[in-house]
């Protein structure tokens, strides 16, 4: 149930919101009883959506290792969500991180967690203004775009409606990128083989449209085309594929129906 606050209306800290939401599935403590009953009406119809979340966190680990492995030792984590376990400076401590999100209490559970902890911030930002997002202190004092920086967008694309054009987005931000840098994307989708995981994403965008933050479905024809579409764009193998199957296929991790790509700017 959707609490409604004075003379009727809902206020931004009662309603559901996907990082709240989010960071319950994963065992956090920074969610509010609208999330916690959103995602018990997700988990009552799809239990295994709980290792949904937990894929994708572990694409996130996978990822930001790879991009270790290249040399990147700056990260824009856009849309980051409420801090809780496998945050981006826990897997690559030394490196500078610029966390982005628009939900408050995601940001000032980040800043509590992050007191004292060097070359890491935290900015409420909207990641559907890049210009806004680039300019912050938080990320313009601490990033040097002189150099590579990874941008990732985790489970957070999904949450940009149509009209605000996905693609001119993501352009914004890889032209504001050197060459060398990454960007590391996942999306839900419910364009899936599996007629199952197909009507779960169709479930959860239901689910999310009554919330602070609907969700979006686009097809992987859509999705391979945010990469395809931009010539700064060179789309890694093994291109788009499902989160459990990045960078290789593990028949110990079934799909969970979001995709996932990593592409280097060239």
């Amino acid at each position: 149930m959707i609490v409604v606050g004075q003379a009727g209306r809902v206020t931004e800290e009662e309603r559901a919101n996907a990082a709240r939401i989010y960071d319950y599935m994963l065992g956090g403590a920074h969610n509010l009883g609208a999330d916690r009953e959103a995602a018990r009406t997700l988990l009552a119809s799809f239990p295994w959506l709980q290792r949904v979340a937990w894929e994708n966190r572990a694409f996130l680990r996978r990822a930001v290792e790879f991009c270790v492995g290249e040399g990147v030792e700056q990260f824009l984590d856009l849309g980051s969500g409420v801090p809780t376990v496998g945050n981006v400076h826990e897997i690559a401590p030394g490196t500078r991180v610029a966390y982005v999100d628009i939900e408050p209490v995601a940001v000032q559970g980040a800043r509590d967690l992050l007191a004292g902890v060097p070359d890491v911030t935290a900015t409420r930002a909207d990641l559907r203004r890049p210009a806004d997002v680039l300019a912050a202190e938080g990320v313009a004092g601490l990033l040097d775009f002189g150099r590579p920086v990874a941008v990732l967008l985790v489970a957070a694309l999904h949450f940009v409606a149509p009209d605000d054009d996905v693609a001119t987005v993501l352009a914004a931000y890889r032209a504001a990128l050197v060459p060398g840098s990454l960007l590391v994307v996942s999306h839900g989708s419910a364009d899936q083989d599996d007629p199952e995981i197909a009507e779960a994403m169709r479930t959860i965008t239901a689910v999310m449209a009554a919330s602070e933050t609907p969700a979006y479905s686009r097809s992987r024809a859509e999705i391979t085309r945010l990469f395809a579409d931009d010539p700064g764009l060179e789309l890694l193998p093994p291109a788009l594929v499902d989160v459990a199957a990045w960078p290789e296929p593990d028949d110990r991790r079934a799909p969970v129906g979001v995709y996932a790509a990593v592409a280097r700017v060239v």
